[in-house]
């Protein structure tokens, strides 16, 4: 690895994979670093490797990404897999763990194209074991073929929950219940967004093949589902919830839960980049202008660490910012950047039509968001409370760091990666802060957990 590249991409995602692919035609100098073993991120984790028959039962969204894993590893690119990236600053200097040394690199150019992570939201019994996200449950599956052997309960609101519940029936494994929490109102806020939405209608069609399959196989989906409670005795053993009035028990081992995703701003973060609430998608994202360029020059953004649109619309704009780079760095002209990137622009925007109707659908129910049970842990590093974060707003503590530095609530191992949005929202439902008026934890690295005997390896020559 060397000290010093003309363009550095920080994730192997859809949207780091297509920037890479294109920038590198060009003869520059260009890196990709990614954590994982092999390259596709999180929607194409495995692709490379998996056994035919699981990469089928996955569906033809997730064997697309070949064909882009395919051109990135036909590139000149250069590739670093296994490396995590724990530091970024305002002078595009890169903290870089590889091979269990540390070192920093410099670039011209920098893409944090970290992708997405999945939206936290604490709920009583989420810390209960057989509690995990429905993401880990497509990790499992997609890694090393493991599902639930006795049954499984999936809860919450959104695409990936209905991908899930059709990729486990297409497997075999028992789906006791889907619980959508996906309250009824939002389907009269999303109605005058369909019609926008219809200019992208594969996705729609997709979703409704998915629900068709589900109910002729018997799936029981009950909608509206609040005042969810995970029980057990130090393990899951049940599922609580209330359905039209009525509270009702499932016995169950494992639960699965999605609440949607997020960007992952961490790097953008410790690089100091500017970042905004963005209301629709619930959650903070860095600003960024139409080719990617964040508020500090020369670090780019694309994917869903941008915001999120999904993993076609991240190919696109991981395009546009490999054109932008190279523009930047004097290779194209601006007239010929614009020409490259008049296709990808295109198919982008048809492509984010439908994220308007997608996000007042899907939209998370604000009570749920704010904890209203104050025994349930939101920080579950610190074993913070929602009651604990309470009683520091009325005590004065008006925003998020405020309430971080009188509970410690987010200085744990995840650094708030884990409920800084969810004490953004209790805060704002205590009395508070609007959310929207609020900043989010404050990035210091190391933003990924960090040995301080690596650390000393910056230093090595200046010891001897």
């Amino acid at each position: 690895m060397k000290n010093h590249y003309q363009f550095l991409i920080i994730g192997a995602g859809p949207a780091g994979l297509a920037a890479a692919a294109t920038a590198s035609k060009y003869g520059i100098s260009c890196a990709l670093l990614d954590e994982q073993p092999e390259p596709g991120g999180q929607i194409y984790r495995a692709i490379e490797s998996i056994p035919e028959q699981r990469e089928k039962l996955l569906g033809s969204e997730y064997q697309r990404g070949q064909a882009l894993v395919d051109e990135f590893r036909a590139s000149a690119a250069e590739y670093y897999p296994e490396t995590r990236v724990w530091s970024l600053n305002d002078q595009k200097e890169a903290g870089v763990l590889h091979h269990g040394k540390t070192k920093m690199i410099t670039a011209d150019q920098i893409l944090v194209a970290s992708g997405a992570m999945e939206r936290p939201v604490p709920f009583p019994g989420w810390t209960l074991p057989g509690v995990m996200q429905a993401g880990a449950g497509q990790i499992l599956f997609k890694s090393a073929g493991v599902v639930p052997s006795d049954g499984v309960v999936l809860a919450g609101s959104g695409p990936l929950l209905l991908l899930l519940a059709w990729q486990y029936l297409h497997i075999g494994v028992e789906i006791k219940a889907m619980l959508d929490i996906t309250p009824l109102s939002n389907y009269l806020t999303a109605l005058p967004k369909l019609p926008k939405a219809l200019l992208a209608h594969q996705y729609l069609t997709k979703g409704i093949a998915y629900q068709i399959d589900l109910k002729r196989a018997g799936i029981t989906t009950k909608i509206g589902v609040s005042d969810l409670r995970a029980e057990g005795d130090g393990e899951l053993q049940s599922i609580r919830f209330r359905h039209f009035g009525r509270e009702q028990l499932i016995k169950t081992d494992v639960l699965l839960t999605h609440f949607g995703v997020i960007p992952h701003i961490w790097l953008t973060q410790a690089a100091g980049c500017k970042h905004q609430w963005d209301k629709s998608q619930q959650c903070w994202r860095p600003e960024h202008d139409d080719w990617g360029n964040t508020s500090i020059e020369g670090v780019m953004v694309a994917g869903d660490g941008a915001g999120i649109h999904g993993a076609r619309s991240a190919e696109h704009a991981g395009r546009l910012v490999g054109l932008q780079a190279l523009f930047a760095l004097g290779v194209l002209t601006q007239a010929e950047r614009d020409s490259q990137a008049m296709e990808d622009r295109k198919w982008m925007n048809t492509d984010r039509r439908i994220r308007p109707f997608l996000e007042a659908y899907f939209a998370i129910p604000k009570k749920m968001l704010a904890t209203p049970d104050d025994d349930t842990i939101v920080c579950r590093c610190e074993e913070i409370t929602s009651g604990q974060i309470r009683k520091a707003v009325k005590e004065g503590h008006e925003d998020s760091n405020q309430v971080k530095y009188f509970t410690r609530c987010g200085m744990g191992a995840c650094q708030g990666r884990q409920c800084a949005n969810a004490v953004a929202h209790i805060v704002d439902d205590a009395g508070g802060q609007e959310i929207s008026a609020q900043s989010h934890y404050r990035g210091r690295p190391p933003v990924a957990p960090l040995a301080l005997g690596q650390l000393a390896d910056l230093y090595e020559e200046d010891a001897q």
